[in-house]
C-alpha cells in the first residue's frame, strides 16, 4: 500500500503504526489521506515524532508550521529486533507490475509540490541498526521503481523513494542538491552507517554525481542500467522525432516505449508464484499480461509530452554531469545492467563503467530488457547478498553483516539441488549419542556451536543437497568455511553471470581463516570445514574417497576452546554420477589449459604453502568430466564428538593429535561403510527409483536396511 496520494500540500506523514484507530481515522477524514507515506527531514522508520502538515522543502528539512497541522500522536518506533531468522518470509513476488501502474495512478496527480522523498509502508520496520537506503527513479519520476522489492528490502534497509511530479522542471542540479543535501543531513545523524543510493537509469546518473561530489561520505552505488551511456543510445536518432509528434499521438509513444525499456512478459513473469506446473504456468502468465497490457496505456500520463521533452534534455545534462566527474567517485558501486536493453548499451557501459571508477563490480542479467528493476529474474536483496554488498557499518563483515536466506532464496537460488536430488535421491543418516544409526538428521545436534568436518565430493557436488537438508530439517544456518580465491574479483571475472560465488555467499559461505572461525565458534554457529580443501574436490583419477587432510590438527584445538560439538561426516556417489576424463595432470599436458590454470591462479593465497608434496597442490581448474546414468548419494553424520571440557589440550599437543586422528578415521569409515552398504541398495539405479515412485507417488525412497 502506499498513500502519499491526492496530498493537499508538498508534505507527507510518517508511515508507522500509530496508536489509537479513532485518532488514525480521524486523520485520515482531516487530511483525505492514509498513515502510510513519509519524507525526510528525520529518518521515516525509525523517528518517534512526526507531524501532519509538516513540509519538507528541496533540501529534506522540515519547515515547521508550513500548515496549521494537528499533532500526531507519537508512533511506536521500535523495529524488527537485531536479526532475521533462517529461511524468514521476504514477501519478494507478492506485487507486479500492475500494482506500479495503479499505484503510480494515484501518486502522478498534481499538487503543486516539489520533488520529495516518501515511505512505501509496505517496507515497514527494519531491523535495528539497519543503513538507509534512497532510492532514485528513472525518467518516469514517480519512484515506484522498487515496487517488486520494497517488502524484502524494508526488512534490512530504512527505505526511502524520492518522488518528481509529472509537471515538476526541476533541473538537474536542483535535483542533486535534493540529494546531496539528504545524504549529508543523514551523514551528520549516523556517520559511521553506510548509506545507499539505488539509481535506476536517470537515478543512476544522480547516483553518481552526489558520490563525486561527496568523497568523503559513505556511500554504497547500486546503478541499474545508468543511463550514463545516453549519448549511445540506440534510439538517439528517434529523440529529435518525438518532439514533434502531435499532441493527439503521444498517447501512443509511452506504450511503445514500454516494449522497447522492458519486456513485458518478463514483468508479467515478476510475480509468478513457485512450483507450478508447466500448463499451470503458462495459464498465469496469460493472465498477468492480460492484466498487464491495458494498464501500459497509464503511461501516457505519467509521462505526457512535455515531460517527455523535458525528461530527454534532463537525461543528457545528467549524462555529462556524472561522465564528467567518474573520477572523483570514490563510492562502492555495483552495477546491473541487462543482455536486452533497447534503450541503452547497458553492457558495454557497464564495463566501461567497471574499467573507470576505483570500485566497482558488475552483474550481467542475458535475459532482461531496460526496467531490470520491474522485470522476472532479480531479487535486488539476493545481489546485494550475494556481492557481500550488505553492509551496517563501515566495513563489511561476513559475520556480522550476514543475512539468513529467506524462504524465497532457498526455493529459487538451490538450482543444482534441485536436479541432484531428483536425479540422484540423496539418502542421510546420522548416528545418536548412543551409537544407533537412523534415517534423518536427528543425530546431528540441534544446538551450536558445531562443527561439520568431512569429505569433499568432486567439484562439491555433495553440497546442494547438503543444504538443502540441513535448512529443511535443522532449521539452521550452516556456514562454509571455503578457499579466499572464491571470494575475489579476478575469480568472480571469469564468470559474467550470476558466479557462483554469490549463491554461496547467500547461503553463508564465507574465507576460511582463524579469525572467522574464532568469530563462528564464539557465536555457537553451525560451521561447515573441509580440511582436504581444494585438492580434495579436484582430486585425480583413481583418487575418489581419498582424504587430502594436514598432519597438523588445524581445527581441534579452537574447537576445544569453545565446547565445539564435532560431528564427522562422509558422503559417496561421485562415481555414480560423474566419470573423470581429464583431470589436472592431464590438463597440464595440454600447452593452452596449462597456461590458463597458471593464468587462473596467478594471485592466489596458497592455503598450504607451509605443506609438502601433493597437499600442497591446490591449483583452481575445471576437470573435464563426463556424466553417467545416476546412481544416488548417501551421506551419513557420525556420532557427534563433545570438546567441552577439553581446554588443556591448547597445551596436550598429543591430546589434540589423537582427537584429530580420531576425527580423520572416524570420516573414513564412515566412507567405507557406505560404499560397502549402497551395493545392497535395491534402488540404486535412477531406473529402479523411477519405477517406485510410478508406483507409490512422493513418498520417500527405501533404501538398505540400516
Amino acid at each position: 500500500m502506499l498513500a502519499a496520494v491526492s496530498l493537499p500540500f508538498p508534505g507527507v506523514i510518517s508511515p508507522r503504526e500509530y496508536r489509537g484507530d479513532v485518532q488514525q481515522r480521524r486523520i485520515q477524514r482531516k487530511w483525505g489521506v492514509a498513515v502510510g507515506v513519509a519524507v525526510s527531514g528525520s529518518s521515516p522508520q525509525s523517528s518517534a515524532t512526526s507531524e501532519v502538515g509538516t513540509e519538507i522543502n528541496g533540501a529534506g528539512k522540515r519547515v515547521e508550521g508550513a500548515r496549521n497541522a494537528e499533532k500526531m500522536p507519537a508512533p511506536v518506533s521500535e523495529g524488527r529486533g537485531e536479526k532475521l531468522t533462517v529461511l524468514y518470509e521476504d514477501g519478494f513476488g507478492d506485487v507486479s507490475v500492475k500494482d506500479y501502474l495503479e499505484r503510480a495512478r494515484e501518486i502522478i496527480k498534481p499538487d503543486g509540490g516539489g520533488p520529495r522523498w516518501f515511505c512505501p509502508l509496505e517496507c515497514g520496520a527494519p531491523l535495528k541498526g539497519s543503513p538507509l537506503l534512497l532510492f532514485l527513479p528513472g525518467t518516469d519520476g514517480v519512484g515506484l521503481g522498487l515496487i517488486l522489492h520494497h517488502k524484502s528490502l524494508g526488512r534490512v534497509f530504512e527505505v526511502r523513494c524520492l518522488h518528481i511530479p509529472v509537471y515538476d522542471r526541476t533541473p538537474f542540479e536542483g535535483l542533486l542538491k535534493v540529494v546531496e543535501d539528504t545524504v549529508r543531513n543523514e551523514h551528520a545523524r549516523t556517520p559511521n552507517r553506510p548509506i545507499y543510493l539505488i539509481g535506476d537509469s536517470f537515478g543512476g546518473c544522480l547516483a553518481l554525481a552526489v558520490a563525486a561530489r561527496n568523497p568523503n561520505i559513505d556511500l554504497v552505488l547500486v546503478l541499474s542500467n545508468p543511463a550514463t551511456s545516453v549519448g549511445r543510445s540506440q534510439l538517439q536518432p528517434f529523440f529529435p522525432i518525438l518532439e514533434s509528434i502531435p499532441n493527439e499521438l503521444h498517447v501512443t509513444v509511452p506504450y511503445l516505449l514500454s516494449f522497447i525499456m522492458g519486456d513485458p512478459v518478463k514483468m508479467a513473469m515478476a510475480n509468478l508464484p513457485g512450483g507450478l506446473s508447466p500448463p499451470e504456468t503458462l495459464d498465469q502468465l496469460s493472465r498477468n499480461l492480460t492484466s498487464l497490457l491495458p494498464s501500459l496505456s497509464d503511461l501516457a500520463d505519467i509521462i505526457p509530452k512535455e515531460t517527455l521533452i523535458w525528461k530527454l534534455k534532463l537525461l543528457k545534462s545528467s549524462a555529462a554531469y556524472a561522465n564528467s566527474r567518474l573520477h572523483a567517485v570514490r563510492a562502492e558501486v555495483l552495477v546491473l545492467c541487462s543482455g536486452k536493453d533497447n534503450m541503452l548499451p547497458s553492457t558495454d557501459e557497464a564495463e566501461r563503467l567497471r574499467s573507470s571508477l576505483k570500485s566497482c563490480k558488475v552483474r550481467y542479467f542475458k535475459d532482461n530488457g531496460h526496467t531490470l528493476l520491474l522485470e522476472d529474474g532479480l531479487n535486488l536483496l539476493t545481489v546485494l547478498k550475494g556481492t557481500s554488498m550488505y553492509r551496517r557499518s563501515k566495513k563489511h563483515s561476513f559475520i556480522a553483516d550476514f543475512l539468513p536466506p529467506s524462504m524465497t532464496e532457498f526455493k529459487e537460488k538451490l538450482p543444482n539441488s534441485s536436479w541432484l536430488n531428483a536425479a540422484a535421491s540423496p539418502v542421510f543418516l546420522s548416528t545418536l549419542k548412543n551409537g544407533d544409526i537412523v534415517r534423518g538428521l536427528s543425530g546431528v545436534p540441534n544446538e551450536g556451536p558445531v562443527l561439520l568436518v568431512g569429505y569433499h565430493m568432486l567439484l562439491g557436488l555433495e553440497l546442494d543437497p547438503l543444504y538443502e537438508a540441513i535448512l529443511s530439517e535443522k532449521k539452521v544456518m550452516l556456514r562454509g568455511l571455503a578457499h579466499p580465491a572464491l571470494f575475489t574479483e579476478k575469480f568472480e571475472s571469469y564468470q559474467k553471470e550470476a558466479p557462483r560465488s554469490d549463491i554461496m555467499r547467500v547461503f553463508g559461505a564465507l574465507p576460511v581463516s582463524p579469525l572467522n572461525i574464532y568469530r563462528l565458534f564464539s557465536k555457537k554457529s553451525f560451521v561447515l570445514l573441509y580440511p582436504g580443501g581444494a585438492r580434495e574436490a579436484l582430486h585425480r583419477k583413481g583418487e575418489e574417497y581419498m582424504l587430502f587432510w594436514p598432519d597438523q590438527p588445524e581445527f581441534v584445538r579452537m574447537a576445544a576452546r569453545f565446547g565445539v560439538t564435532i560431528v564427522p561426516f562422509g558422503v559417496v556417489g561421485e562415481d555414480d554420477v560423474l566419470q573423470l576424463v581429464l583431470d589436472y595432470n592431464d590438463l597440464q599436458r595440454i600447452p593452452f589449459t596449462k597456461e590458463w590454470i597458471r593464468e587462473l591462479n596467478e594471485g592466489f593465497v596458497n592455503l598450504r604453502m607451509d605443506v609438502d608434496g601433493e597437499l600442497s597442490n591446490q591449483d583452481f581448474h575445471l576437470p573435464g568430466v563426463l556424466p553417467k546414468l545416476p546412481g544416488r548419494f548417501y551421506y551419513m553424520f557420525g556420532k557427534p564428538i563433545e570438546t567441552r571440557g577439553m581446554k588443556t589440550i591448547k597445551e596436550d599437543r598429543a591430546m589434540a593429535d589423537q582427537l584429530y586422528m580420531q576425527t580423520k578415521s572416524e570420516v573414513e569409515n564412515i566412507m567405507a561403510y557406505l560404499k560397502k552398504k549402497r551395493e545392497e541398495d535395491p534402488y540404486r539405479s535412477i531406473l529402479q527409483r523411477a519405477l517406485y515412485q510410478v508406483s507409490w507417488g512422493s513418498r520417500e525412497i527405501p533404501t538398505f536396511e540400516i
